[in-house]
């Protein structure tokens, strides 16, 4: 056997590989949008029926560099976590363990700065109203948290996860802060939290027209919403595609 072969095949038995291959994928690609900061923000996704286990990003790792194989495996119930000599950040062993242990149905969580959710987010309101098609996913299903409290410690995370309990938010806009998503799957929360950034940057850029702006009804608004919730695997389509494309020019993610 080439060691080529052999060096495949020893990845593919990690544990929970084609979720590891998933998660790599998307810290990439949020690397490439510019979606990042430096060396912060998390991802995580859950891996047991309790969503007490899942698998994070390493501590202050590139989003750009992360491949399968780095990705840790924390455990939301082990008070040790942070004393070991692979401990993640401590925000977000504080905000995504107190998810993972309070929130069974948020399976995939995605903490970002990205710039014009964290503009929407540093507004007064930080509501976003549906203005069109891409704002309107987010109708009656995003949450605003106005009491930042400081870097997202154990306290802070526990404060934030009960804003998450309603299965319907898919979405906390953190004010003063940034923006969490949360999904079903790896593709389900990226293809949020790519979404949400999108309908950010335009509602943020219509503000800066200073003109009036045509808002949705309540109805139409929840109808969108509503169809857009039940719009078959693009979710899935959207991930895989961008796999597609690291195959071809940067395959060693999978590594």
């Amino acid at each position: 056997m080439s060691l080529a072969r052999l060096q495949k095949e020893t990845l593919t038995n990690l544990p929970y590989y084609e979720e590891r291959v998933d998660l790599a994928c998307a810290f990439r690609w949020t690397a490439r949008l510019n979606m990042h900061e430096a060396v912060a923000n998390h991802f995580s996704l859950a891996v047991n029926d309790e969503g007490t286990q899942f698998l994070m990003n390493p501590n202050q790792v590139h989003f750009s560099r992360i491949k399968a194989s780095d990705l840790l495996m924390i455990d939301a119930n082990d008070p040790e976590t942070l004393s070991g000599p692979n401990a993640p950040d401590p925000t977000a062993w504080g905000l995504h363990g107190a998810i993972h242990r309070n929130v069974r149905h948020a399976r995939c969580v995605m903490h970002v700065h990205s710039i014009h959710a964290t503009v929407l987010a540093s507004l007064a309101d930080s509501t976003l109203p549906p203005i069109d098609q891409n704002s309107a996913m987010f109708f009656n299903r995003h949450v605003v948290d106005a009491h930042y409290g400081g870097l997202a410690f154990e306290e802070e995370g526990e404060r934030c996860s009960q804003l998450l309990v309603d299965p319907k938010v898919k979405v906390m806009v953190m004010g003063n802060h940034g923006v969490l998503v949360i999904g079903d799957t790896v593709a389900d929360a990226f293809n949020r939290m790519f979404y949400f950034e999108r309908a950010a940057e335009t509602y943020i850029k219509a503000l800066w027209t200073g003109r009036p702006l045509r808002t949705l009804s309540d109805a139409i608004a929840e109808k969108a919403a509503s169809e857009m919730d039940d719009y078959p695997g693009q979710a899935e389509r959207h991930l895989s595609e961008l796999k597609a494309i690291l195959d071809e020019q940067e395959p060693v993610y999978r590594n």
